[in-house]
């Protein structure tokens, strides 16, 4: 019951965030994809960074901060399945912008740093400075260095891609949508702050590790917001916003791990976790590549009539990593 109260609170609170911070980029002038790779992105991933936190920092549970930032990066690419199965008549990977590939690709090479740092820190090889392990300083060095590229490319290209959208909320003022965003802050805020601590009690209660619930249940409860944004955007029209958001949600989430092992104080964040978050992150990694695919090919073909075979391999790829983490967590 703790569990769905959780889920309940960050599954209305979040759409509800997402909105605000739609909103508050439409008064300001805001571009579509830059509202979805910046601001949506971070406003989605607020649970994230908020379940981190406390999970190093009061509930002591590194593996449930960094299974969630590599679940919620797999469980963002799976929504992409959601948005191709709406998609009626041609594959959404038609209509979505060549553009998105440089974030995808910052995404693969962000993921692929914690990846293998799991690996490198587990093994006793890893690098640090105090209780900071040295990959931290990389991941924020790439981070800035996405923000910043990916900014360049859209300004250099904003007159090709802005997308025309009407104003959508004409009744709504900047004030009044700044104070609904705190408020759904607030909410997501005490529900991340609580969620650690029942993932935990939840794992111990169904006799499984911190790995499994991390990764999983509760990657897939902080990924809410990025799935009712995305979806929303999409029934707007505004599909490069929505896969924006989903990339870019995968960007901050690997920042996210960089602020858990400044915040965890016992050493390197990876070297006190399962060896097993490196599954995660290379699912996530040959994810992201099949959604690059699709996005330079442009697949015309659709199985079953519902989704095409890009959507097929990221679902496909989505059971794999899942069955592999039930089986083999540690």
């Amino acid at each position: 019951m703790q569990f769905a109260i959780c889920v309940l609170t960050i599954g209305i609170a979040g759409p509800a965030l997402c909105r605000s911070g739609d909103v508050i980029a439409e008064k300001c002038g805001m571009s579509g994809s830059w509202v979805g790779l910046i601001l949506l992105a971070s406003v989605t991933s607020l649970p994230e960074l908020v379940i981190g936190a406390s999970a190093v920092t009061i509930a002591t549970m590194p593996d449930i901060a960094v299974g969630d930032a590599l679940g919620s990066c797999v469980f963002n690419l799976a929504i992409l399945v959601v948005l191709d199965f709406l998609q009626r008549g041609e594959s959404v990977y038609r209509r979505a912008r060549v553009g998105h590939v440089l974030s995808a690709g910052f995404g693969v090479v962000l993921i692929g740093v914690v990846g293998l740092n799991v690996l490198l820190d587990r093994s006793g090889i890893g690098l640090g400075v105090g209780h900071v392990g040295s990959y931290t300083f990389v991941i924020v060095i790439l981070y800035a260095l996405a923000m910043r590229t990916v900014f360049s490319y859209e300004k250099e290209h904003r007159a090709d891609y802005v997308e025309e959208i009407a104003e959508r909320y004409p009744q709504l003022t900047l004030k009044r949508a700044l104070l609904h965003y705190a408020i759904g802050a607030a909410f997501i805020v005490a529900a991340g702050v609580w969620l650690p601590f029942v993932a935990g009690t939840l794992a111990d209660t169904m006799g499984w590790r911190t790995t499994f619930v991390g990764t999983l249940l509760v990657a897939a409860v902080t990924s809410l917001p990025e799935l009712a944004v995305t979806v929303s955007a999409f029934r707007l029209g505004a599909l490069d916003m929505a896969i924006a958001n989903l990339l870019g949600s995968n960007l901050f989430d690997m920042a996210i791990v960089a602020v858990d092992d400044i915040l965890y104080t016992k050493g390197p964040i990876l070297s006190h976790v399962s060896p097993i978050h490196a599954v995660s992150a290379l699912s996530a990694m040959i994810m992201t590549g099949i959604a690059i695919v699709g996005l330079l090919y442009r697949p015309r073909k659709r199985l079953f009539g519902a989704i095409g075979w890009i959507s097929f391999g990221l679902f496909v790829m989505y059971l794999i990593n899942s069955y592999v983490l039930y089986v083999h967590y540690e």
